[in-house]
């Protein structure tokens, strides 16, 4: 049950970030979903393969450029979901960085509720 209250939460999350950012569009709350699960399974399995294949440029950037892994994870997503469109790597970076700060305090919320 927990499992998915945190991807409604992160449909929410997305539905709100495609309204406020320009350049970000959802065609609905089921593809806002959709868009949820496949970020979800991403993160899962494509994220850390990135990950170790980026490390040397990853450290000599001290870690910045996990910002643009996650923005190729987001237009991967893009590409496998139709209804969702991300119009640039900067806004696929822009969105990535909200999408998190967002998630958090929405997850932050529902565990004040727990307690």
């Amino acid at each position: 049950m927990n499992l998915i209250l945190k991807i409604l939460l992160n449909a929410v999350a997305v539905i709100i970030l495609a309204y406020i950012l320009p350049g970000v569009s959802v065609s609905g709350f089921g593809t806002a979903i959709l868009v949820a699960l496949v970020l979800g399974i991403l993160n899962l399995l494509v994220k850390p393969l990135l990950v170790i294949l980026t490390l040397p440029i990853t450290i000599l950037t001290l870690g910045l450029f996990l910002l643009v892994v996650n923005a190729i994870i987001i237009l991967i997503a893009r590409e496998m979901i139709g209804g969702f469109d991300v119009s640039s790597i900067w806004t696929a970076i822009l969105f990535s960085i909200l999408l998190s700060i967002l998630e958090s305090i929405l997850h932050s919320l529902l565990d004040k509720d727990k307690k």
